[in-house]
């Protein structure tokens, strides 16, 4: 499939239902509405396609840039290429579920978020944490420096309360997959996440959610998930 198909069968599969949720949550036009399971069908008949993916992400339609999230080949993406999708990744569904997926696929995918996570914005820093958790969640434990991974830890404790609301949403996310996803530092995890205690997040024309990753974690422990890893990253 080429690039004007590809736009086609995204537009003939967008629901009225689905765009008015994306649009709820901060996604803006053009967009269609489409569903992550429907785009399964064409993502099996393109596989990987870096080329291709470039031409979906550069449209600015919502769909399109999730889609290209799909087929691309993150082992050929450069600093650049990230920072780029990063630039064009305007609400926290591109931030956190598009370009930190990718990048969790990539060879430099620790490096460039340690730099995401310190450059002082919003939806960078939430990306940056939101890829070490597909990267906690993913791949095996002997990946990563417990020292790291501590440290991580204790930032989120001293300013979990005070980062921009995003960013907090990811950081609590972290504490949690750390919990869960990581054994070698379940216990001090699960011991910060206490001490971190609820973290409340405020949402735009909605109600605040209030996160408790020490509860979350807890409740994968009756569940005997500890050590969960999933098997895949990307849909």
């Amino acid at each position: 499939m080429d690039f004007e198909s590809v736009m086609q069968e995204l537009e003939a599969l967008g629901k009225e239902r689905m765009k008015k949720i994306y649009l709820s949550n901060g996604a803006h036009e053009p967009l269609f509405g489409v569903t992550t399971g429907s785009m399964k069908p064409m993502s099996k008949k393109i596989k990987l396609n870096q080329a291709l993916a470039e031409e979906l992400y550069a449209t600015g339609n919502y769909d399109a840039m999730y889609f290209a999230g799909i087929i691309a080949e993150p082992k050929k993406m450069t600093e650049s290429d990230f920072d780029r999708w990063m630039e064009a990744a305007y609400f926290y569904m591109l931030s956190d579920f598009v370009v930190s997926v990718t990048l969790s696929e990539s060879d430099i995918a620790q490096e460039v978020a340690d730099k995401w996570i310190a450059s002082g914005e919003e939806l960078r820093m939430s990306a940056g944490w939101s890829c070490y958790c597909w990267l906690l969640g993913n791949r095996p434990d002997i990946e990563f420096s417990e020292h790291k991974i501590s440290t991580m830890m204790e930032t989120v404790k001293n300013t979990i309360h005070h980062s921009p609301d995003r960013t907090k949403a990811s950081m609590n996310n972290f504490l949690f997959t750390v919990g869960v996803s990581f054994a070698p530092l379940h216990e001090q995890a699960l011991a910060i996440a206490k001490e971190v205690g609820i973290v409340e997040i405020q949402r735009q024309n909605k109600k605040n959610s209030f996160l408790n990753a020490h509860e979350s974690i807890q409740k994968q422990v009756e569940k005997g998930r500890i050590g969960f890893k999933r098997k895949y990253v990307r849909c």
